[in-house]
C-alpha cells in the first residue's frame, strides 16, 4: 500500500535540533526515514519506498541537462537517512536546518508523498499563495498546448518585443 500523507501540524525544533513527527505520519515509518532538501527551502521527509521511487525519478533526470545535473547533485548530496526513536523524534542535521531556515517553529506539511517541514514565515511567502489559488482558482487548458493541438498562426513569431532590450527602448 502507498502511504499518503495529508494534514499540518505545528512543532518546535528541540535543543538538539530534532522534531517530533506527528503520531498519525509515525505509523508510517519504521525507525528509518530519509531527509532531503527540498523545493522552495522546505524539507521533504520521506519514507524508504518513497526515497527510492525520488531516487529513481532523480536518477532518469541526471543526464538531460547540465541544469538537471547540478539539481540531481544538489539533492543528492542534500538529501540523509535519519533514524526515528521511540517517541517519534527524527534528528534534522544542521545543514539542513540552515538550508530551511529552521530555528524554533516548524511547520508539518503532509505533501501526499511525503513530509514537507516549514519555517513559518517561509511558508508565508511561498506556501500561502497556494490557498488563494485553491480559494479563486485560474482557469486551465484542458490539454498540454503542442504543435499539433495549436493553430499555424498561433505558432508564427510574436511581434511584442523581447523584455530585454539593450538599448534601453
Amino acid at each position: 500500500m502507498v502511504m499518503r500523507f495529508v494534514g499540518r501540524h505545528e512543532h518546535s525544533l528541540d535543543v538538539k535540533g530534532r522534531i517530533i513527527l506527528p503520531a498519525r505520519y509515525r505509523s508510517s515509518f519504521d525507525t528509518a526515514a530519509y531527509i532531503s532538501k527540498h523545493t522552495e527551502r522546505c524539507l521533504a521527509l520521506w519514507t524508504p519506498e518513497a526515497f527510492e521511487r525520488k531516487l529513481d525519478e532523480m536518477e532518469a533526470i541526471f543526464d538531460r541537462t547540465s541544469e538537471d545535473r547540478a539539481m540531481v547533485r544538489a539533492w543528492a548530496s542534500g538529501s540523509t537517512e535519519v533514524e526515528m526513536d521511540r517517541q517519534g523524534r527524527v534528528a534534522i542535521p544542521s545543514y539542513l536546518r540552515e538550508y530551511a531556515h529552521l530555528e524554533s517553529a516548524v511547520l508539518i506539511h503532509g505533501a501526499i508523498t511525503h513530509i514537507e517541514l516549514w519555517d513559518p514565515e517561509e511558508w508565508t511567502v511561498r506556501g500561502v499563495p497556494g490557498d488563494a489559488e485553491l480559494a479563486d482558482p485560474a482557469p486551465r487548458a484542458p490539454f498540454a498546448l503542442t504543435p499539433s493541438t495549436v493553430a499555424p498562426s498561433a505558432l508564427a513569431p510574436s511581434p511584442v518585443p523581447s523584455r530585454y532590450d539593450p538599448q534601453g527602448e
